[in-house]
């Protein structure tokens, strides 16, 4: 973080006295304090950082930036998070990098690594977010790590509530921006698709006028609303339609994946990717059409996809002895779990593919049909064994179960399916794991990895 002034920073935002003072740490960590950094004190649903804001002060910071108290360094605010938001846009305009951001309900992160990776081509100073840091605390997080060098950014912007994308696009303000698709993650908070959709297009809050955006053009609720949205719209898609950037000549049963670029306004370019399934290639277009309607050369954006790094535990293919790994773990929602299923159908494998996966989390009243269908669909795709972990997960081992899987189970305890997963596979086998954050399914990779070496 560049020093800067604490006014600067607090600027609009408070009525209380803030010191005309340089600060170039901001903390929302206590533990994190250091001398002379702003602590601000962010309040969650298992701890309040008002409780600690005092100590904040005796350990050396310059000012704690709180929704209660009061007292000499205490700066009050009505809402911390917002605050922080707000701190990171004061701070974001004593610069001038392109900015872009990225969101949706699923492939968000794969997208904003392919951006990363074609900018990257063109840029090595390139800031992104850390891993998936994309809520009101990581977005800013990433915003004060801006400095007069940064040339290209991109923000990955993640929500949980209507609202909150709002605020995260008003802090990094961004010139443009994509949006993957809208899916049904976090419809428990949400309520509905309709929402879900309203609250991605809230990306266009903080943007450029001369902007654009662009979106999925195989997605209905997208497409249905593109009369709606503020700034110039760019489409992608990979089913038969009219977009500006399409793929054809798909290949992406194998590894890496190859595909032809058809660009309206460029023309047509082979690309490869180190990943495989459509829902990756789909990623990928998302990618270069961003790139190349900012100017960036298309033939470039093209060949930089291939330099694409997937984020830890997002479609990691490794070797466990003779057995194919697939690492898929980091999060799960229908459309993602779906897309998990068909690469394991697709992949040539010379003996069993087999699924371990885990509970979609945040799923809400679609969560039991969600949980069906995919043991369903592992039925219809001929997966040799299904193996699950987590209450929700029960309907899947049941579903598939009735769709014909010769080998299904269900798990409690992680350590049993690991040992279950061992007694069952060998060489020549592929082995998938997928399941929502929460449901930590590395936890069985680890101890399968650790028994096969």
């Amino acid at each position: 973080m560049k020093p800067t002034s604490l006014r600067v920073l607090m600027n609009g935002l408070t009525s209380s006295f803030v010191p005309d003072i340089a600060v170039d740490t901001v903390v929302t960590d206590s533990r994190q304090v250091i001398p002379g950094c702003v602590f601000v004190a962010i309040v969650g649903e298992n701890f309040d950082g008002n409780d600690y804001a005092q100590q904040a002060l005796k350990n050396g910071a310059a000012a704690a930036v709180v929704s209660r108290g009061e007292g000499e360094g205490m700066i009050l605010v009505e809402d911390t998070k917002d605050a922080l938001c707000a701190m990171a846009g004061n701070y974001r305009d004593q610069f001038h990098p392109l900015v872009v951001g990225v969101t949706g309900s699923v492939g968000k992160t794969t997208t904003k690594e392919m951006v990363a990776a074609i900018f990257n081509s063109f840029d090595k100073n390139t800031l992104k977010n850390f891993e998936n840091r994309n809520n009101e605390i990581g977005l800013p997080e990433t915003v004060f790590r801006m400095d007069d060098d940064t040339r290209l950014a991109i923000l990955e912007m993640g929500m949980s509530s209507l609202g909150e994308i709002s605020r995260l696009s008003r802090c990094g303000k961004p010139h443009a921006a994509i949006i993957t698709y809208i899916g049904v993650s976090h419809i428990e908070m949400l309520g509905s698709r309709e929402n879900i959709l309203r609250a991605k297009l809230e990306i266009t809050d903080g943007m450029d006028r001369d902007g654009f955006l662009v979106i999925n053009g195989d997605d209905p609720y997208l497409t249905g609303a593109i009369d709606t949205i503020p700034v110039p719209v760019v489409t992608f898609g990979v089913e038969d339609g009219d977009y500006d950037v399409a793929a054809r000549e798909i290949s992406c049963k194998g590894f890496p994946s190859e595909f032809t670029i058809s660009d309206k306004k460029y023309g047509e370019f082979k690309a490869v990717i180190p990943c495989s399934g459509i829902n990756n290639v789909q990623d990928a277009l998302a990618a270069y059409a961003l790139a190349t309607r900012l100017g960036f050369d298309p033939a470039r954006c093209a060949a930089a996809l291939s330099d694409y790094e997937p984020a830890g535990m997002r479609q990691r293919f490794r070797k466990v002895r003779d057995i194919t790994v697939i690492e898929d773990c980091y999060n799960a929602a229908p459309e993602s779990m779906e897309a998990a299923l068909r690469i394991l159908s697709d992949l040539s494998c010379e003996r069993l593919r087999i699924a371990v996966l885990g509970d979609m989390l945040e799923l809400g009243a679609v969560s039991e049909e969600a949980h069906r269908r995919t043991g369903v669909l592992a039925g219809e795709l001929g997966i040799d064994a299904v193996l699950c972990y987590g209450e929700m997960s029960k309907l899947t081992a049941e579903a598939a179960e009735e769709a014909g899987c010769p080998r299904v189970r269900h798990f409690n305890d992680k350590e049993e399916l690991a040992r279950y997963l061992l007694s069952i596979s060998g060489a020549g086998d592929t082995v998938l794991f997928k399941g929502s954050r929460g449901m930590a399914l590395e936890d069985i990779i680890r101890i399968f990895s650790r028994e096969e070496n």
